[in-house]
């Protein structure tokens, strides 16, 4: 017997496991929250990490410091959780690149989670430069400067740059399986290319403004709530008879 090839019901748009992109969106989101409350609390309790100023104005918000390096971890696991499901979505897309791109993001989790590491340490380290009567020009306020400049930013740096490359082939897949509006993914497409260079530009010293990483937060919370409210869209199986 001949094999026929069946078009499916006519619809144009057909959803499948509703609750994985409406969880995706929702970590996305999550990223975005406990991203930016722990990015505020240690900017608060660390300052502009100038030396002199550094494990001082540490030591009045220690409490601080220790709550945003927790908020994010708890980040750093909220990154993995989102990589897993944005390959749970999109892997039979794209299965090498999705792989590629779960690397580069959980690598991302990785070292955020090694620059909070750097923050706890400064506030051990601001604890020991109180004990000891808060001197001034000491080595204390050295290897205060190299955690936070080393350890701390360097680290973060790097983690997005991991980020950037994860996400442009994240969002090129999203283009390619036409999930989720096409301008919605070229924005992140766009935005990702826009924030890897002004990542390239900061590791080579260069100071870059922020509201060239704006779009990125953009992007994030438009796709989040597009997932969350709408989920994913894909075109109708065809059945075989």
């Amino acid at each position: 017997m001949a094999t026929v090839v069946v078009a499916a019901r006519p619809q144009t748009i057909r959803q499948t496991r509703p609750f994985l992109p409406r969880l995706l969106g929702a970590a996305f989101l999550v990223v975005i929250v406990t991203s930016l409350a722990g990015g505020l609390l240690l900017d608060s309790a660390l300052g502009s990490g100038d030396r002199s100023d550094l494990l001082p104005h540490l030591s009045t918000g220690i409490t601080m410091a220790r709550a945003g390096a927790v908020v994010d971890l708890v980040t750093s696991g909220a990154i993995i959780a989102l990589a897993a499901l944005l390959y749970a979505v999109l892997h039979r897309h794209g299965r090498v690149v999705a792989l590629v791109a779960l690397g580069w993001w959980l690598a991302e989790a990785l070292l955020m989670a090694l620059s909070r590491l750097g923050a706890l340490a400064l506030t051990q380290l601001s604890q020991s430069f109180v004990d000891a009567g808060s001197p001034a020009q000491s080595a204390y306020q050295v290897v205060g400067e190299s955690l936070y400049k080393g350890l701390y930013s360097q680290a973060y740096t790097v983690h997005m740059f991991f980020y950037c490359i994860g996400g442009l082939l994240w969002y090129a897949l999203f283009y390619r399986a036409n999930v989720v509006p096409r301008v919605i993914s070229l924005w992140g497409i766009l935005a990702a290319a826009v924030g890897l260079g002004g990542i390239v530009a900061e590791l080579f010293g260069a100071s870059v403004p922020t509201p060239v990483f704006l779009p990125l937060l953009g992007f994030e919370l438009a796709i989040g709530l597009w997932l969350m409210t709408q989920g994913i869209r894909e075109e109708p199986e065809q059945t075989m008879v």
